[in-house]
């Protein structure tokens, strides 16, 4: 069973966040150590190596 999904307008403030973040980690040149700690710690939350498997698929395609 999925999670519901997030409504638009969190998912918008979520997307805000997550690129005020990426900023901030890139500014120290560690925007790839901090998205890949986000990564797990996202796959921690979830609970599910399968539904993180899902979601790394989502996310790439269509780069």
């Amino acid at each position: 069973m999925n999670p519901p999904a997030l409504p638009l307008d969190e998912l918008e403030t979520v997307y805000d966040e997550l690129a005020q973040a990426i900023d901030r980690a890139a500014a120290s040149g560690r925007s790839e150590l901090f998205l890949t700690k986000l990564a797990l710690l996202n796959a921690h939350a979830l609970g599910s190596a399968a539904r993180f498997r899902e979601q790394l698929e989502a996310a790439l395609r269509d780069l």
